[in-house]
């Protein structure tokens, strides 16, 4: 650090830490001998050498025949192939090739990774500017959905789209990043999302550069299971859709965070994240999940109503009075909680998916009114810290998370132990009413106590 720096005695003032931050005048250093030391005219310190101008002439010459080698023998190459030029120009131009998502085969009521791994395996076959990567959890991710139909890419065989990183999260994502920034090809990388937090610098530099990296996360709460605590990722998600919040430097939203309800759910996260321009993610589940119910036509008319980062899956006829809302695999949950509700309690009970809180805001007001009603008690529900879904629920609403670190047990065991079951759904739904009412009234009380 410091390299040539001197003092003002003439001595070496190099490998000093006060380099690292301030100039070298300030930091005790001599910025007259340290320039004189290094060969050049403190008093006019930014010339360019007579040697070091031919040098970069010479390189720039050098340069420009070089370019216009490469051109002419690109448009040779493109005159003498040109169905491979018509589809070089096609991965260069960001086209994405015809995929009837509608058919992709979902299993019913499995976890959202499969029905990632199941997307995966029609990409290895549609998408041949893809490569995907995964830090050593290619079966455990699903990316190996994508392997089955694909080969590895190996030193010296380049015919594979499949880069297995090894244990390297934050290198996987630097590479997928290196290749976003040179274009044509379409970058994927995938591990369990607690990983996540060594990817973080990665993460921020493709919302930073608008970097279309197409981020994968699956073991997505404390469900995994027995691997603990660890392995479980509570504060994540909050974290990663802080940059649902922050624009990048064109002024747009800097990242597009998905974490899809069901399997269909996954199928149009993913083609939301293809057509992405920027960054994007899909955090998902390792355990089953039950199917939302069919509104419309189909489940997948449904989701494709994700495109407006949140939507209703279940209503009732009337004002409801009480709007449930998550995303991911606690929309199920909620689903059960509602029918107890209105079976049992007689109330009018809305449940609603975001799986994008981001892209739901940039919504005209009049649609996020019509999802989510100002002045009807809301809950959210949510695996991770309250934070990831507080911003839903509005002023008066209420959100219900996991506030401390998971454990090690089967995820069904955990979901009972830590309340996410149909029964506590009611339950909590019951306190909140009464929390809501009181709250209501007092305000009510201030309100006729101001006016008098």
């Amino acid at each position: 650090m410091g390299k040539g720096a001197k003092d003002a005695s003439g001595a070496s003032f190099e490998g000093l830490m006060a380099t690292h931050g301030m100039p070298i005048s300030e930091a005790g250093g001599s910025f007259e001998k340290t320039i004189t030391g290094l060969g050049g005219d403190y008093q006019n310190p930014f010339v360019i050498f007579p040697e070091v101008s031919k040098y970069y002439n010479e390189v720039k010459e050098r340069k420009i025949q070089a370019a216009a080698l490469k051109k002419k023998e690109q448009q040779q190459w493109e005159k003498d192939n040109p169905e491979l030029a018509k589809k070089w120009k096609a991965f260069w131009n960001g086209e994405i090739p015809q995929v009837d998502w509608a058919s992709i085969p979902q299993k019913p009521n499995i976890a959202t990774r499969a029905a990632s791994g199941t997307v995966l395996s029609v990409f290895a076959q549609k998408f041949e500017n893809m490569i995907v990567s995964s830090a050593d959890l290619s079966n455990s991710d699903k990316t190996d959905g994508f392997l089955k139909n694909s080969k590895i890419l190996k030193k010296g065989d380049f015919s594979g789209a499949f880069l297995q990183a090894g244990v390297a999260e934050l290198t996987m994502a630097t590479v997928m990043n290196g290749i976003a920034a040179h274009g044509g090809v379409i970058p994927v990388c995938g591990t369990f999302f607690t990983f996540s937090d060594y990817m973080k610098p990665a993460i921020r530099m493709s919302a930073i550069m608008k970097l279309p990296v197409k981020y994968l996360f699956t073991h997505d709460s404390f469900r995994v299971g027995e691997d603990g605590p660890t392995h479980q990722p509570i504060e994540q998600e909050a974290q990663l859709r802080l940059l649902e919040k922050m624009a990048n430097l064109e002024g747009e939203r800097s990242m597009l965070v998905l974490r899809p309800a069901d399997a269909t759910e996954t199928t149009v996260a993913w083609k939301m994240a293809i057509e992405c321009e920027g960054p994007s993610a899909l955090i998902l589940s390792r355990q089953n999940i039950n199917d939302l119910p069919v509104r419309a036509k189909s489940r997948f008319e449904d989701a494709m109503m994700s495109y407006k980062g949140g939507y209703i899956v279940m209503d009732s006829d009337g004002q409801p009075d009480i709007v449930l809302v998550a995303n991911g695999s606690e929309v199920a949950t909620l689903i059960e909680g509602a029918k107890i509700l209105i079976q049992e309690k007689m109330l009018k009970v809305r449940v609603v998916s975001v799986p994008s809180e981001g892209l739901f805001r940039e919504q005209p007001e009049e649609y996020q009114n019509s999802v989510l009603p100002f002045g009807v008690p809301t809950l959210g529900l949510t695996a991770g810290l309250p934070d990831a879904i507080k911003g839903l629920v509005g002023p008066l609403g209420k959100a219900i998370g996991l506030e401390r670190f998971g454990a090690s047990a089967p995820y069904k065991v955990l979901d009972e132990k830590f309340g996410y079951t149909a029964a506590n759904v009611v339950n909590q739904v019951e306190i909140y009413l009464r929390e809501y009412t009181t709250l209501v009234n007092k305000i009510s009380q201030s309100v006729t106590t101001a006016m008098q």
